[in-house]
Formats: C-alpha cells, structure tokens, sequence
C-alpha cells in the first residue's frame, strides 16, 4: 500500500473515531449508556478497533 492509500485509510478511519465518540456521547447525554448498555459497548468496541486500526496503518506509513 502506498503512503497515499494508508493516508486515505488513516483519515477515514478518523472519521469512524469522530462518528463514533459523537454517538457515545450523544448516548452519555441522554442517559441511553445505561438503557442500552449492550449497545453502549458496542460503540465502545468499534472504538476500540477503529483506533487499533489507525494506529497500525500509521506506524506502518511511518516505517515504510
């Protein structure tokens, strides 16, 4: 993969990031983290992911 294609890869991923904590805390604000919270730990799992992923592409850009 090019620099290019992991820079591409790096900013959507930051896009899933950003997407991801809005909802978590749209969650937080109205209480839902605690209703729905199979749902809240999802969030947090896809979270989780999209940040591994990131870094990994990033490190991998930077190596190269």
């Amino acid at each position: 993969m090019t620099n290019e294609e992991q820079q591409h890869v790096i900013d959507e991923l930051q896009t899933v990031i950003a997407d991801t904590q809005a909802t978590l805390q749209r969650f937080e604000d109205t209480g839902m983290d605690k209703e729905m919270p199979a749902d809240y730990e999802k969030l947090l799992d896809i979270l989780d992911g999209a940040v591994k992923q990131q870094h990994e592409h990033t490190k991998v850009m930077l190596e190269g």
